[in-house]
């Protein structure tokens, strides 16, 4: 385990880098446009852990090394290599740690700053929110390589912009533009390639600045109620607006508001 609060901690293909309570997550392998193999996976896992073990984190960026690329997708070395049992098994260790990176509860934001193709558009959708440059390309190509996106792309996609445009995405492997990928609701803002990270940082620290276990909940309440009936997702709203009643950033927030002062969260 690492320390998150080291202001550089460098892997083999990743680097982790902290400012105040907002980590920023480079996948670090921009010769091979920031592919997704097994070791930057398992590395990724790791920083996982740490950030969900670290309370003073309120915020994290990730994106990919150089103006290239995000992440452009698997390993293709890798997957050539794969029968049907390994194949599975990737996809599943694949899906469990974009599901960890989805539900971590602290926000997530990708910077996108390039392609973001197969595994890569898998996990800027994994993420919290996503901001791209306006050089970003997006697509899910592996029908081209005789595969279907197996690390959640066939489930997220549509919960985002709806089947018909993930059909045409998955089943075409076309790869469109930020342009595009803002129109049919994939990415949440498209800035100059200049901006990209002053922007995402300018986010992150905005929703830093919040109190952090309200966040926490609002993600549950979003992310834990989308799939429900309408009647059983309001009472888990509920539910979780009453959580939110019991703390003391509650009870600070409100105080704070009627005396007109900056709150000072506890994350409790």
């Amino acid at each position: 385990m690492f320390l998150l609060h080291s202001p550089v901690m460098t892997f083999e293909s990743l680097l982790v880098e902290t400012h105040e309570a907002v980590v920023r997550v480079t996948l670090n392998r921009p010769k091979v446009l920031n592919a997704l193999n097994r070791h930057l996976l398992a590395e990724l896992d790791a920083v996982i852990d740490a950030i969900a073990a670290d309370s003073a984190i309120r915020a994290v960026i990730l994106t990919g090394a150089g103006e290239k690329a995000f992440a452009a997708g698997a390993d293709i070395a890798e997957l050539a290599r794969l029968g049907a049992a390994e194949g599975q098994q990737l996809a599943l260790e694949g899906q469990r740690i974009l599901a960890r990176l989805e539900t971590l509860g602290v926000p997530v934001i990708a910077a996108v700053n390039g392609f973001a193709l197969g595994g890569g558009c898998e996990l800027a959708m994994a993420c919290t929110l996503r901001i791209a440059a306006e050089t970003a390309r997006f697509g899910q190509p592996e029908v081209k390589l005789g595969l279907i996106p197996g690390y959640g792309g066939t489930q997220r996609l549509p919960r985002l912009i709806g089947h018909g445009a993930a059909l045409r995405l998955v089943l075409t492997g076309e790869i469109i533009s930020a342009t595009e990928a803002l129109r049919i609701g994939l990415v949440d803002e498209v800035v100059p390639a200049a901006d990209l990270l002053a922007r995402v940082e300018t986010v992150a620290a905005t929703i830093a600045a919040n109190a952090p276990f309200a966040v926490r909940q609002a993600i549950a309440s979003l992310y834990g109620g989308a799939d429900l009936p309408l009647d059983r997702a309001l009472a888990h709203e509920a539910a979780l607006f009453g959580l939110c009643c019991a703390t003391e950033d509650k009870h600070e927030g409100t105080d704070a508001f009627l005396a007109k002062r900056a709150p000072q969260w506890k994350g409790r």
